[in-house]
Order: C-alpha cells, then sequence, then structure tokens
C-alpha cells in the first residue's frame, strides 16, 4: 500500500506539472466545432488524432460508411480508438475510456464565443466544454501520467473517442462494438466529478405527423384542422406526464418517468386552416420500465386521442383526421452489472481522496453510450470532469463552462483508479 500510495502521489505530480499543456488540449477540442445537427464531425476527429499523435499516439481511424451516416440524418462520422497494451499479450484487464465529441448547436444568448475556450475565473467557456469534449483531455492525460508514472505491466488501456450521442450512439460505440472492433472488460464514460453513475434512463423518442385538410381561414368548415387535432393528442400526453410523477424508480438519482414535447411545426399560413402539424416527443423512462410497453402505450394514448377527436366532430373517411407515427430512438436504460465493484471502489476511494468527499454511486435521469457497452456484458459507469449537476455546467445551454480544477482533479482520479483496475 505504502508503494501504491507513492505511486498516487506521483501521478498527481506529474498531472499538476502538465496541466497547462493539458488545458491547451482542452482549448483547442472545443474550438474545433461538432454542432450536431448537421453532424459533420470528422474534422474534429482528424484534429484530434493530429494532437493525440504530437503525444505520441496513434489513433486508429474507423470511418463510418457514408451512406450509412447520410442515412441516419448526420454528414460524417469517425470514431477514433487509442490502444495502449502494457505486458504481454492478453495479460490482465483492459479498460475503455469513452467520451463523445458530437454535441448540440451552441445556440443563443452566450456572452462569450461559444468555439473560443476562453478562460474567465478558473472556468473554460464552450460549447462541449462540460460534455464531453472536457473528457477527452481527462482520459488523454490520465493515461499519459499512468505510462509515465506507473508503468503498469498489465492489461491494456483504450480511448473511445466518438462522434454519435446526440442521435442515440448507434454509429459511435455501437458501431464500433457490432464490427468487432473493440471489447473491454470494464469501461469509463464521460460524466461529472462528484459522483459515480452506475444506471440511467432510457429514451424513447418519436415523430408523430397528423394530417388534417387545408382550407382558407374565411371558411374553416370546409378543413379540417391538423392542429386542433394536435392539441388534443397534446393534452393527453400531456395527462400521462402528470401521472408519471406517481410512478418511482428504486434508483438513487432517478425520480420518475417524464415527456416532453420538444418540437411543433405546421401550417402554412395565418389565414390557412393548418392541414399538417409534426410533433416530436422524448419519453424517459425508468430502469424498470418496460421499453416495448412503454412505446406500446404512447401509440394507444395518441391513437385514442385522434379517434376521439374525429368521433366528436362526426369526421369519417377522407374528412378523417389521419396519424403517422415514426419512431425515431429507443435507446434502453442502463442497469448495473454486477462486474462494476471494481470500477465504483477504485473511483470512489480516488474521488474521496483527492477531492475530499466520497462520491455516491447513483443513477441520472440522462441516458448515454454507456448503455450500448453495457448491453453487450461489458461492466461500465461514468465518471469524468464536471460539476455536482447538468444544471450547473449549462450543458445543452448557452455559457456552457467547466471549472478547470474539476478537470484537475477528475484526471488525477482517473489516472490513480486505472493503477487498481490494471493491478
Amino acid at each position: 500500500m505504502t508503494t501504491n500510495n507513492a505511486t498516487y502521489a506521483a501521478l498527481d505530480h506529474w498531472i499538476d506539472q502538465h496541466f497547462d499543456e493539458q488545458v491547451q488540449f482542452f482549448q483547442k477540442l472545443v474550438q474545433v466545432p461538432t454542432d450536431t445537427p448537421p453532424g459533420d464531425n470528422t474534422p474534429h476527429a482528424e484534429r484530434t488524432a493530429e494532437l493525440l499523435q504530437a503525444m505520441g499516439y496513434t489513433a486508429e481511424k474507423h470511418v463510418v460508411p457514408q451512406a450509412d451516416v447520410e442515412a441516419y440524418g448526420m454528414t460524417s462520422i469517425t470514431n477514433l480508438i487509442v490502444r495502449r497494451p502494457f505486458g504481454s499479450a492478453g495479460s490482465g484487464r483492459t479498460i475503455a475510456l469513452n467520451a463523445h465529441g458530437d454535441v448540440v448547436p451552441p445556440g443563443e444568448g452566450w456572452s462569450h464565443d461559444p468555439y473560443g475556450a476562453r478562460i474567465v475565473d478558473g472556468k473554460l467557456y464552450g460549447r462541449a466544454a462540460a460534455v464531453s469534449k472536457c473528457d477527452f483531455s481527462t482520459f488523454t492525460y490520465a493515461l499519459r501520467a499512468l505510462e509515465a508514472v506507473a508503468k503498469p505491466s498489465q492489461g491494456a488501456v483504450e480511448l473511445h473517442f466518438t462522434y454519435d450521442e446526440e442521435f442515440g450512439g448507434l454509429l459511435g460505440p455501437g458501431w464500433l462494438l457490432e464490427k468487432g472492433l473493440t471489447k473491454p472488460d470494464l469501461m469509463v464514460a464521460a460524466g461529472f466529478s462528484y459522483e459515480v453513475v452506475v444506471a440511467h434512463n432510457g429514451c424513447l423518442q418519436m415523430e408523430i405527423t397528423v394530417h388534417g385538410k387545408m382550407a382558407h381561414a374565411a371558411v374553416p368548415h370546409t378543413g379540417v384542422d391538423a392542429l386542433q387535432a394536435t392539441a388534443a393528442i397534446m393534452n393527453d400526453l400531456y395527462a400521462e406526464n402528470t401521472a408519471y410523477q406517481k410512478v418511482s424508480s428504486k434508483v438513487a438519482g432517478i425520480k420518475h418517468p417524464y415527456l416532453n414535447i420538444g418540437r411543433i411545426e405546421g401550417g402554412t399560413n395565418t389565414n390557412v386552416i393548418p392541414g399538417k402539424v409534426l410533433l416530436k416527443i422524448d419519453r424517459r423512462m425508468i430502469p424498470e420500465e418496460n421499453p416495448v410497453e412503454v412505446e406500446a402505450h404512447i401509440r394507444q394514448v395518441i391513437a385514442q386521442a385522434v379517434e376521439r377527436f374525429n368521433s366528436e366532430r362526426g369526421y369519417q373517411g377522407d374528412d378523417a383526421v389521419r396519424i403517422d407515427i415514426k419512431r425515431l430512438l429507443l435507446a434502453n436504460a442502463m442497469t448495473p452489472l454486477a462486474g462494476n465493484q471494481p470500477l465504483v471502489d477504485a473511483i470512489q476511494t480516488h474521488g474521496e481522496a483527492v477531492f475530499g468527499e466520497k462520491p455516491p454511486a447513483v443513477g441520472t435521469p440522462l441516458y448515454t453510450d454507456v448503455r450500448l457497452y453495457v448491453e453487450r456484458g461489458i461492466p461500465g459507469v461514468i465518471y469524468g470532469a464536471g460539476p455536482r449537476t447538468v444544471l450547473e455546467s449549462h450543458a445543452k445551454r448557452a455559457d456552457e463552462r467547466l471549472d478547470l480544477q474539476d478537470l484537475r482533479r477528475a484526471t488525477k482520479v482517473i489516472a490513480r483508479s486505472l493503477v487498481d483496475l490494471l493491478a
């Protein structure tokens, strides 16, 4: 244990010595946009590979076929794997560290350039600063410290830098795993510093198209108002949302299911009865729920709302409101695998040592790429550089930022944990 304590102290010292360099690496990652949509993310992967090469790391570039990317709704995806084996081939565990580079567009309201990576009062501002380009930096410099100081004699570490999290991960980690390009024993994905996430919600996203009949607003009885029908659907969906509050998850950190109507498009002009309206909904599922049953119930709620709307107005045949429903995403919940305990133990031990408080093992209402590893039997947790809450980080909002002291300390926690996991 004395030897390990000396190793941990040496790791901390190495990270402190190289921290300015680590921050510069982080800044360069933020300065290359990865707005998704449109999802043209290969330029960022190329830049990341170039920066890694300067550190002596060769990043394998795994290009997802263009036809698959375009059919998926994005422009380009190149996923990266850096492999660092220690000792003889096949000895010890392989630990994967995964962070995603794709991120939502910056939107409005920023007080700093979203791609300027400006540092103000110890915080770095920029889109993806907290989720999750910071952890490209956390994981890279934890690995560098490990190699420089601890020099493991067995096992391996892989960096997985992927570019499809916002759309669900299927062409990011999902694609790497499906193609057999990696099969680690354990994995850690980008997260925040004050908790170890061991479970997360699932997510169902659907697109609902409501078809009515356009008409001049001066003679509304000659049309079928798709927007009124949509309002009926929305009222019933929001009623479901109220009922969800009575359903409680047993996983700490996760409360209840919920539903969000995030996008509405429709109508042609103010003096035209809307003939078509499109809704996009997001239904978060707690780990205890069955995704198949959830989707079937949502479809039933929508169908019954339309049936009632048509019946109340006497709409039949060609005059009846019609709906098309398309599933956009079905992401299963992440539930803990028994084999994740070494990850939890290591991160909690070193989180307490570095931060002065033990990060609890909890669930999160988010959904992440980790589920794709867990679904293949690879135990994983979520941990990285970041504040206590998503709200505090401003992720997906203006002025996303990261406290650089969280970056420094999370890097130490990961480096120390790798020593334990590879022992």
